[in-house]
């Protein structure tokens, strides 16, 4: 992943808008899929939807999982392509969620 497409994926956190399953079973296949398939950017909308979620109120512990795994991912991807640290990448993150 270069430069570029590491900055997409943070403008995609930030931007998506997509809403994950109120059901906890259906929701919880379809971020495991998207886990499983490798794409950064369902990573980024696993992040994004279950981020928005804890705000909202608490999340199961397969939700907490899916969350942290996705962010630890995308540090790791988005460290390497933008020369940052993966705490660093980690805050970006955080912060793209947020918004």
């Amino acid at each position: 992943m270069g430069e570029g497409d590491a900055k997409k994926i943070i403008k995609h956190i930030k931007s998506w808008k997509g809403k994950l399953s109120t059901q906890w079973k259906a929701r919880a296949n379809a971020n495991q899929a998207a886990l499983e398939k490798g794409d950064p950017f369902g990573y980024a909308e696993v992040c994004k939807g279950l981020s928005t979620m804890k705000l909202e109120g608490s999340l199961s512990a397969t939700d907490r999982q899916h969350l942290s795994r996705s962010i630890e991912f995308l540090s790791e991807e988005l460290a390497n392509a933008l020369g940052k640290t993966r705490e660093e990448a980690r805050k970006d993150i955080e912060k793209a969620a947020e918004g």
